[in-house]
């Protein structure tokens, strides 16, 4: 019998900097690597800013439809498992310091992860419920424990956590 496909994770992240050696993102990508040499995922890695222009060209080029198309996926499987991702992508007003315009953005989270099961998106983090956020920690640590914790399908539990993620 074959074994099945591993899971595919992508994994956004602010920097990959040395100054950003401690961040939350870099943090997970070394046990995501290590999950990854060990076949539980596939792993794909993007680096984002920390924000998108919503109402500037930004929004406009490749990159800016990449994570707004990502983003609209993550809030539409939000809305399908009844949590919420609202909190880590917030849109605000920013005045540019440089033009001295404002222009409407997406702010992005520090590190995100998406996961994906037979070509379909089945987890995203951060995400909060009623009564706790989970984290890109959090799911790392899932898929450390059993790589195959949870059916695509369920509604992802509801454990509390701390910490929150980010391309």
């Amino acid at each position: 019998m074959d074994a099945p496909d591993p899971r595919r994770v992508e994994l956004f992240v602010r920097s990959l900097s040395p100054q950003s050696g401690r961040s939350p993102g870099t943090t997970q990508l070394h046990r995501l690597r290590r999950l990854a040499d060990e076949g539980v995922v596939d792993l794909s890695v993007s680096v984002w800013g920390r924000e998108v222009g919503l109402s500037t060209t930004a929004a406009r080029t490749d990159a800016g439809e990449f994570v707004l198309d990502r983003v609209a996926a993550f809030r539409e499987w939000a809305d399908e498992h009844d949590v919420c991702v609202e909190a880590f992508f917030e849109t605000r007003e920013v005045d540019s310091g440089l033009t001295g315009e404002s222009y409407t953005a997406l702010v992005l989270p520090a590190a995100c992860l998406a996961e994906y099961r037979d070509g379909g998106l089945v987890y995203v983090a951060p995400y909060t419920t009623d009564t706790a956020v989970h984290t890109v920690a959090d799911r790392v640590s899932a898929l450390e424990a059993s790589g195959e914790d949870a059916a695509p399908d369920e509604r992802p539990a509801d454990a509390p956590s701390l910490q929150v993620a980010g391309h």
